[in-house]
């Protein structure tokens, strides 16, 4: 049974530009203008009017835009919660500018070891990571360490948990990779690792979706049954200014928005192209976290009960439940 029928989440890309090179992400190599503070306010207003409740802030790297803080302070100042995930090369420098104004705050981090850690992301941002979780706590700010799990950095979730989000008292937020567009995660979990995740989800201070470890078990999104509900639940707004479908993944279509989000959101060439979520070629097998989330999150099913106790677990702990009550 559907429970939320309009979109609840904005995935919105403020470039695609990127500082480092991520061996399991391809974004950093395509080339991309910034949005502009014009075309923010206008899209909030309309994503306000669609029933949207959270927007995250994305990219590329997100502070690599000058004029990120602007974008998290109208959002927030409106009611939204805000999310932004960073690298931290650039955080020590912005973090005084986005204090108070981003709601969920990640750091990603994939290793406790500084040479792994920056092999993977292709450049060296361990040490700034560091920096980045000292500088927030000073400013009371309460960042998340992101650690997008793999089967190499598997084992190595103990001695972040130890050594880094304990003595901090930040949430670690496991994000199980996901293979999308040829680019190489490092292959599927067995099942015997899906149960090791599983049970370090269920510790204090760690936030794991559940229904994600299960839609693998499942062996992802099918296109004769689909769970996924991307286009339905998630708008995706790129840097030129333009509503991607069905996402930003396969991003089959791409509208100018120029200025009528609703409009073009509520039109039937949109909404034909979003009744085909989870439906086309591609999607078979999908487990894309950020469009799963949302999904299992409107609509009542074995994951959206699977989901249930981890989703609450976290905004209790972060707080965030009172500003999706009051906003």
């Amino acid at each position: 049974m559907r429970l939320v029928r309009h979109p609840v989440l904005c995935n919105y890309y403020v470039t695609y530009r990127c500082n480092a090179k991520c061996s399991f992400c391809d974004i950093w190599e395509k080339p991309s203008p910034y949005i502009t503070l014009e075309d923010v306010a206008q899209n909030l207003r309309d994503l306000k009017r669609l029933g949207v409740s959270v927007v995250d802030f994305t990219g590329g790297e997100p502070l690599l835009h000058r004029q990120i803080h602007e974008f998290v302070g109208l959002a927030h100042d409106m009611g939204f919660i805000t999310t932004l995930t960073t690298n931290c090369l650039l955080y020590p420098k912005y973090a005084e500018k986005l204090r108070g104004k981003v709601d969920m705050l990640h750091f990603s981090l994939d290793s406790s070891e500084k040479e792994v850690h920056d092999k993977g992301r292709g450049v060296a941002c361990f040490d700034f990571v560091l920096e980045s979780i000292r500088v927030a706590r000073e400013l009371g700010e309460r960042p998340d360490v992101l650690f997008t799990v793999f089967r190499e950095n598997l084992a190595d979730l103990e001695n972040v948990y130890r050594d880094i989000t304990r003595p901090n008292k930040l949430v670690l937020i496991l994000n199980p990779a996901f293979d999308y567009n040829g680019v190489d995660a490092g292959g599927q979990l067995t099942e015997a690792e899906l149960d090791y995740l599983s049970d370090f989800g269920k510790r204090p201070g760690v936030y794991l979706n559940e229904a994600f470890i299960q839609l693998r078990r499942d062996g992802g999104n099918h296109v004769a049954a689909p769970v996924c509900r991307a286009a339905s639940t998630t708008l995706v707004i790129s840097p030129s200014n333009e509503l991607v479908l069905p996402c930003y993944h396969l991003g089959e279509q791409k509208f100018p928005v120029q200025g009528r989000l609703f409009d073009l959101y509520n039109s039937a060439e949109v909404q034909q192209l979003a009744a085909l979520e989870g439906r086309l070629p591609q999607c078979e097998g999908c487990t894309i976290n950020c469009y799963m989330q949302p999904s299992f999150a409107v609509e009542t099913s074995k994951y959206f009960w699977q989901a249930l106790p981890s989703t609450l677990k976290y905004n209790w702990e972060k707080g965030t439940w009172k500003r999706m009550i009051f906003s």
